[in-house]
């Protein structure tokens, strides 16, 4: 008999010893809170994100400037059920699938900024 078959066979057997009983809750403790945090950090944002697209996509009109998915930059002119109609130089137009846009972050409106006080200003 040489020595890994005599250490493959003892391992089972003092590991069989070693382990505590009553370990199985703390093993059921740590997958609820490993799914718990995925959850939290992973599914939750990214459904909110899908919602927000998804009104967006609900509520184009006329007008709004957009990009597609390819990096496309144009206006809609028409929109449709499933399609919309976008202007995108001159006399170019292309029909794109909804689901393939997303906001122009340019043409979004920027709130105002608050004028800061100085302290030196004339009442």
């Amino acid at each position: 008999m040489n020595f890994l078959t005599f250490v493959l066979q003892a391992a089972p057997a003092a590991g069989a010893q070693a382990q505590p009983q009553g370990g199985g809750w703390s093993m059921w403790i740590m997958l609820i809170a490993i799914f718990a945090i995925m959850w939290l950090f992973m599914i939750r944002p990214q459904r909110k994100q899908q919602k927000e697209m998804e009104q967006f996509r609900n509520s184009l009109k006329k007008g709004d400037k957009v990009i597609t998915a390819g990096g496309i930059y144009g206006t809609i002119a028409e929109v449709n059920e499933r399609t919309v109609l976008l202007k995108v130089d001159g006399d170019v137009k292309l029909r794109i699938d909804k689901a393939s846009l997303q906001k122009d972050p340019a043409a979004a409106p920027a709130a105002p900024a608050a004028p800061a006080e100085t302290g030196n200003e004339k009442k």
